[in-house]
């Protein structure tokens, strides 16, 4: 299979991507540790985190692929995203849509998922080659804005990050996403070092997304 299938296969296969904001590449660590054990196999560094490229390089060597699928988060331009490619990440996602951004990652045949907020966005976004419209904020419309998106472009594939919970993810995904991003609200337990609760919502996050899926 082309890789570029193969990675975002795994990543709707799982229905969840992992949005990781960690302090080091420790801690990103063992929250990716945590949320594997809780079947959740997409990770997202954000280029929030100090030194992102260092904790993606980190993560590809202490977990196999095959495992771990590591991408790149808050990636503003081409040359985060080609820094990101370098280091080992294996989609890039950015909380907007830049040009640049997508010929780079269409150049190296490296899934890219762009945020949009509007109808216009996604259109210029699935034109010049975005392989997941990044629906950001969720928390700006909710789970019913959906339906309106899609009611124009059925063919639009839909990820929603921020405003995803574990009351609401079961609407996102009825509603046709192809999967959710999740942050804070899965790895809280982190910043305790609770590790066992992200594992516990991990699994919650993911038991909630097949559940949706099966009653379809």
């Amino acid at each position: 299979m082309i890789k570029k299938i193969e990675t975002l296969k795994k990543i709707t296969d799982v229905g969840v991507v992992a949005v990781v904001r960690a302090e080091n590449d420790d801690m990103a660590e063992k929250i990716s540790k945590a949320c594997l054990e809780g079947g959740i196999s997409a990770i997202e560094v954000t280029f929030t985190v100090p030194n992102a490229d260092k904790v993606i390089s980190s993560l590809k060597e202490k977990f196999d692929e095959e495992e771990l699928v590591v991408g790149a988060g808050t990636v503003l331009d081409s040359e985060t995203a080609r820094i990101a490619i370098l280091a080992g990440a294996a989609y890039i996602v950015s909380p907007g849509f830049d040009l640049e951004t997508a010929k780079l990652c269409n150049r190296y045949q490296i899934p890219y998922m762009a945020g949009c907020m509007t109808i216009t966005e996604v259109i210029k976004a699935m034109e010049a080659g975005v392989d997941v419209v990044k629906l950001f904020p969720g928390s700006a419309y909710g789970p019913s804005i959906v339906k309106d998106i899609k009611a124009p472009l059925p063919q639009a594939p839909i990820m929603p990050t921020g405003g995803v919970s574990l009351e609401n993810v079961h609407e996102w995904i009825n509603n046709g996403c192809i999967a959710v991003g999740v942050g804070g609200k899965l790895i809280e337990g982190a910043k305790t070092g609770n590790y066992e609760l992200v594992t516990e919502t991990a699994k919650a996050f993911v038991e909630k997304v097949k559940a949706v899926r099966a009653a379809k």
